[in-house]
Formats: structure tokens, sequence, C-alpha cells
């Protein structure tokens, strides 16, 4: 049954994230990877909610490893970094890497926190 609930988030996640990315990377002309940024960013939010709000094993495995795994992709996020300081592009690069860790982390606390407000 774990499978089944993993595997009917991420077959949500994984389009979404791929829809999204090419949706906002088409709307800038920057070589910064603004797609990924978002996904991840939108994985924290929802991945900080749904552990605020505490929610039963089923729904963690469809929202949380289905969803947001499948949502979310350090593996890109990794290989845009590479591919941007390949092309001296050192300031997007390291930009990417801080921005992206200090946004991530920062969604995630306030959607936790947020949740567990809202649920007391």
């Amino acid at each position: 049954m774990t499978l089944l609930f993993v595997t009917l988030g991420a077959m949500i996640g994984a389009p979404l994230r791929y829809l999204t990315d090419r949706a906002v990377q088409t709307r800038h002309d920057s070589v910064f990877p603004w797609g990924t940024f978002t996904v991840n960013l939108t994985g924290c939010l929802v991945l900080g909610a749904i552990s605020g709000a505490a929610l039963s094993t089923p729904w963690m495995l469809v929202l949380g490893t289905g969803f947001c795994g499948a949502l979310t992709t350090y593996s890109t996020f990794s290989y845009e970094t590479i591919r941007l300081a390949e092309q001296r592009a050192y300031l997007y690069a390291g930009l990417n890497i801080v921005v992206s860790v200090i946004a991530g982390l920062g969604a995630t606390l306030l959607a936790y926190t947020t949740a567990q407000a809202l649920l007391a």
C-alpha cells in the first residue's frame, strides 16, 4: 500500500514539476534557473505545511514523499549550479546556492509554523 500512495503523489508531482519549470523559465530572460528555484521553493512550502499539520501516514506518503519528492529536484539544482559555474556565471551559481538554501529553509519553517498555529 505504501508504494501505491507514493506513486499516486508522484504521478501529480513529476508532470507538475516539468510544466511549472518550463512555464516559469520561458518568462525569464536570464541564466538563473528560475523554474527549478520555483518548484523547489513550492515543495518546501508544501512539505512544511503538511509536516506542521501532522497529517496521517497515508497523506504524508502521498503528499510528502510522493508529491513533494517528485516535484522538487536536488539533482537539477546541482546540475544547473555546475552549469552556471562552467559558463563562468559565478555570481549566479553562488546566488543559486545561497538563495535556494535560505529561501527553502525559510519557506519550510514559515509553512510549518503557520500550519501548527492554524491547527492549534
